[in-house]
């Protein structure tokens, strides 16, 4: 069991930067892949944003995001962490890490076995 707690979010103005992290607690986060996904009001779906792997080797990003956003982790410190910048009205969100056991990393939010609370991050124009 991993329980993950999302920090860091908050209102920015546009071509802003936050960082974003998330803490986990519980055996074996340092073998689980991570993702970052984020839901908009009205928004059905969470959508994908960001993943690492379990060793940080690989990162994937939503399109959107490439560019500005940089996932990263610290194994040691069982966090994970979203820097992003030049932020954007459109960015404003709900932001969700999630935890995925295992060794394939998803971009999609389905075979994610653990979720954060969420956190909200607004961008004003």
């Amino acid at each position: 069991q991993v329980q993950l707690v999302e920090s860091g979010g908050g209102l920015v103005q546009a071509g802003g930067s936050l960082r974003l992290s998330c803490a986990a607690s519980g055996r074996g986060f340092s073998s689980y892949a991570m993702g970052w996904f984020r839901q908009a009001p009205g928004q059905e779906e969470r959508e994908f944003v960001a993943a690492i792997s379990w060793g940080g080797g690989s990162t994937y990003y939503a399109d959107s995001v490439k560019g500005r956003f940089t996932i990263s982790r610290d194994n040691a410190k069982n966090t994970v962490f979203l820097q992003m910048n030049d932020l954007k009205p459109e960015d404003t969100a709900a932001y969700y890490c999630a935890a995925d056991s295992s060794i394939v990393v998803y971009t999609n939010a389905g075979p994610y076995d653990y979720w954060g609370q969420g956190i909200q991050v607004t961008v004003s124009s």
